[in-house]
């Protein structure tokens, strides 16, 4: 069995950047748990508007900035921060931007509405920590999407990114979490999500209705080469679109198991052909 030597978090969330969640505390630890059994990692986040760039110890990485992503006709210029986890060794690059992330909150505003650009700022987020991956000239051999803010990355690295050295071998991993969007998104999500080498073809699964949390993931699946379970009450139409498409799934684990079997299973994905 061929071993994956380096692996790429793309988290939605994490401790101590974000407020203490499971899925917040679980992205924390797995990277280092990962790297602690030998592998290379990279872990990348959004810069929520929440998190406190002094106590976190936040800067620029000006070297990996400045690139500007369209999205809807319009250019969104790409910043890129990093902080460390001195206990565990570890950088966390965060994707940001002034119109998606600075001064907002996570999923919802001060009165609890999702953002009605969620879809936009979930683009916008997948594409930047590709990018920043490509300028880091690093290449994986998993990258493991935690949550539906990374939902597009499997199909950016499957279609738009295929041919790029870093992205050409590797294998992607989504993680399944129970903390779904509860709105509908009626925006040019399908419009707004494409680069060169996507179609409309591509983008089938999503069908023909406004965005939700649902069809969105099943997109993450459908060009991803394994599902992790990582919450007792997943949305099941979701696990079950996996096991239809016929790819891996790990069920629901806790504590050094669980660990164990992402370590073994970033394995069996990538020895797969």
């Amino acid at each position: 069995m061929s071993e994956a030597k380096k692996v790429l978090f793309i988290n939605q969330e994490m401790t101590p950047y974000s407020q203490e969640s499971d899925m917040a505390k679980l992205c924390r630890e797995l990277p280092q748990a990962i790297q602690e059994r030998g592998r290379e990692i990279r872990t990348f986040m959004p810069k929520w508007g929440t998190i406190n760039e002094r106590r976190n110890q936040l800067h620029e990485v000006i070297r990996l900035s400045g690139m500007n992503l369209i999205i809807d006709d319009t250019d969104h210029p790409l910043i890129i921060k990093v902080a460390s986890i001195q206990a565990a060794r570890m950088q966390v690059y965060f994707i940001d931007n002034d119109d998606y992330f600075q001064g907002r909150k996570m999923v919802t505003d001060e009165n609890g509405e999702e953002y009605a650009d969620n879809d936009s700022r979930i683009i916008f987020f997948g594409h930047g920590v590709l990018q920043t991956v490509l300028k880091l000239r690093w290449v994986p051999d998993v990258v493991h999407v935690q949550g539906w803010m990374g939902a597009v990355t499997p199909m950016y690295i499957k279609k738009a990114f295929k041919d790029e050295p870093s992205f050409a071998h590797c294998k992607v991993v989504y993680s399944l979490y129970d903390n779904e969007l509860q709105n509908e998104y009626n925006n040019n999500f399908k419009q707004e999500v494409m680069l060169d080498g996507i179609t409309e073809e591509d983008l089938t699964v999503l069908g023909d209705g406004p965005l939700t949390s649902e069809t969105l993931q099943k997109l993450a699946l459908h060009y991803s080469d394994g599902l992790i379970i990582n919450s007792p009450n997943v949305n099941e139409e979701i696990v079950a679109y996996a096991r239809e498409i016929g790819i891996p799934v790990l069920e629901y684990l806790e504590g050094d198991k669980y660990v164990d079997a992402v370590d073994n299973f970033y394995n069996e994905v990538y020895s797969e052909e």
